[in-house]
């Protein structure tokens, strides 16, 4: 009789486990990136940089595909917006994004600063060193928000606002603005690929973090959740560290 029962009570229990287990964890990530070299950028067809590396390897001990997109940044974020895509990276924070978007730990640390031609003295130490100044930057971004901040707080300040940081670093070189504000690494990797000669870098104005952005409305909380115990574990072992090392770059410190 018991033998009889047995196979009875198992199927039970098994109907019983199917019920009570969770749904599984989403099994695909969709991030979208824009060409920001040099932490991410398009090579082979594919996302490059210390970013999708670092992404691919926290993806790899997730067990889940992550596909990544470089676009056009406006389209990369309405994509993002809009829920055909989870995320995007990398991103600075700030309290508009906030509203939207869950944030990863801080991947690594760079600096937004001043760029000038060689033939300008300037040593930058403040804000008020680069009052009366043009200045170039790329925007919308969040370092045209930064540089508005500055304005604000000076008065006596111009911006003139490029579709591309290509654009802000060729009109400096030619004199048709006296600053460009960018990102410190972005700036120098754009110096080498164009050639210019006639700039450098003035000094640091900000320290700055950049993260891995997930949409709350398109993306599961306990997959976000999953990615950044992984991101944090990775991180502790030394692992990000190792791979941001390969392209001269600092990880962040966990916050």
């Amino acid at each position: 009789m018991r033998a009889r029962l047995l196979p009875f009570v198992i199927g039970i229990l098994g109907s019983m486990l199917a019920v009570a287990t969770p749904p599984a964890v989403a099994t695909e990530l969709i991030l979208n990136t824009q060409e920001f070299a040099p932490f991410n950028y398009e090579a082979g067809g594919q996302a490059a940089g210390p970013a999708a590396e670092v992404i691919r390897r926290i993806c790899a001990e997730m067990k889940i595909t992550c596909t990544m997109r470089v676009l056009p940044w406006r389209r990369a974020q309405q994509e993002v917006q809009d829920g055909k895509a989870h995320g995007m990276f990398v991103i600075g924070w700030n309290p508009a994004r906030a509203k939207w978007l869950h944030f990863s730990p801080p991947l690594l640390h760079t600096e937004y600063g001043f760029f000038v031609r060689e033939d300008n003295p300037l040593r930058f130490q403040q804000n008020a060193d680069v009052k009366g100044y043009t200045v170039g930057v790329y925007g919308p971004s969040n370092t045209a928000t930064a540089l508005e901040a500055i304005k604000t707080e000076l008065g006596d300040l111009s911006i003139d606002m490029t579709p591309d940081d290509e654009a802000a670093f060729k009109k400096l070189s030619l004199g048709r603005v006296r600053a460009v504000f960018s990102n410190r690494d972005v700036g120098h990797d754009l110096l080498r690929k164009l050639g210019i000669t006639n700039v450098r870098y003035a000094g640091r104005q900000q320290g700055l973090k950049y993260y891995i952005g997930f949409s709350q409305q398109a993306t599961d909380r306990a997959v976000v959740d999953q990615f950044n115990a992984t991101f944090r574990a990775l991180h502790t072992q030394g692992v990000i560290a190792e791979i941001l090392r390969r392209y001269r770059m600092e990880p962040a410190p966990l916050e």
